[in-house]
């Protein structure tokens, strides 16, 4: 069993940064894949970038797009999302993800969310 705690989120002007951190407990998590997913008002839940166990890692090319990076911090059970030159329609609730596999099309486990919210 992962549990998956968000943190992080908040209110941010557009172009600012912010910083999304996503602490797990139990056991194994330097092998799991983490990743970051999305859901804006209104949308469906989309993946923003994931990072597996190696340090490998991949992005929505479209939303994440240069402006985020995922690593991770296995000493620490974090994964983090380094996020700039935020937009607008950045404004999501933000989950943090964990599967054993590589992949995460269907992640076993869920954060709870955190709110980014970026004012124009």
């Amino acid at each position: 069993q992962v549990q998956l705690v968000e943190s992080g989120g908040g209110l941010v002007q557009a172009g600012g940064s912010l910083r999304l951190s996503c602490v797990a407990s139990g056991r194994s998590f330097s092998s799991y894949t983490i990743g970051w997913f999305r859901q804006a008002p209104g949308k469906e839940r989309e993946f923003v970038a994931r990072i597996g166990w190696s340090g490998g890692t991949s992005y929505n090319t479209v939303s994440a797009r240069g402006r985020f990076t995922i690593s991770r911090d296995n000493a620490k059970n974090t994964v983090y999302l380094q996020m700039n030159s935020l937009k607008p329609e950045d404004t999501a609730v933000y989950y943090c993800a964990a599967d054993s596999r590589v992949t995460l099309l269907n992640p076993q486990y869920w954060g709870q969310g955190t709110q980014v919210t970026v004012s124009s």
